[in-house]
């Protein structure tokens, strides 16, 4: 039996980002996890201009390469860590821009929530993500993992200092998302 694909998004493009320290972690937690076949991703890579097709998306006539490259990529996930931080109470736009590129890609998926930021630790950002991803036919988790005053657990070397509370939580929401990801297969095929 395989395992389904477990995509740990970096939501986060920007320069100096700290979402990749904290994406590693959570690909590492994934990884130790051992019910997924976890891919670390990265959205930044796939550059996305602010959203550029001519046509709906649920269309799927894509014209740009790198419309194509990022469908497929979505397309291949089975289920999602969305490890994202909180910019003025919302998620970062490139995620929002990623969300509207793509429909019939992201439908029946399941997703957990990763979140840094300061003393919220990313949850509004999560909660604003959430609202967005219910029109597209994707389930949010409940479980999640916060990360607050994130810039105090990076390390020196540029990982993450998590403690081992953290560790549980992702344990128990990807203990969830397979059991999301597992029920969702039949809405998939």
């Amino acid at each position: 039996m395989t395992r389904p694909i477990l995509h740990t998004l970096i939501c986060s493009t920007r320069p100096g980002r700290v979402g990749p320290a904290v994406a590693q972690w959570a690909h590492g937690i994934a990884e130790a996890h051992g019910g997924f076949d976890a891919r670390l991703v990265d959205l930044a890579a796939f550059g996305l201009p602010v959203f550029d097709e001519p046509e709906h998306p649920r269309l799927q006539r894509y014209t740009h390469e790198h419309t194509r490259a990022w469908s497929a990529s979505v397309a291949e996930a089975d289920a999602f860590l969305f490890v994202l931080p909180e910019y003025n109470f919302a998620p970062p736009g490139a995620l929002v821009n990623a969300l509207n590129y793509l429909v019939r890609e992201w439908q029946y998926k399941a997703v957990g929530f990763v979140s840094y930021g300061g003393m919220s630790g990313g949850i509004r950002a999560v909660q604003v993500t959430k609202q967005l991803l219910g029109t597209l036919k994707v389930v949010p988790m409940l479980e999640a993992v916060a990360f607050t005053n994130v810039g105090q657990q990076l390390q020196a070397e540029g990982g993450l200092s998590a403690n081992p509370a953290n560790a549980a939580a992702a344990t128990a929401m990807l203990d969830e998302l397979l059991r999301w990801t597992s029920a969702l297969q039949t809405l998939r095929s």
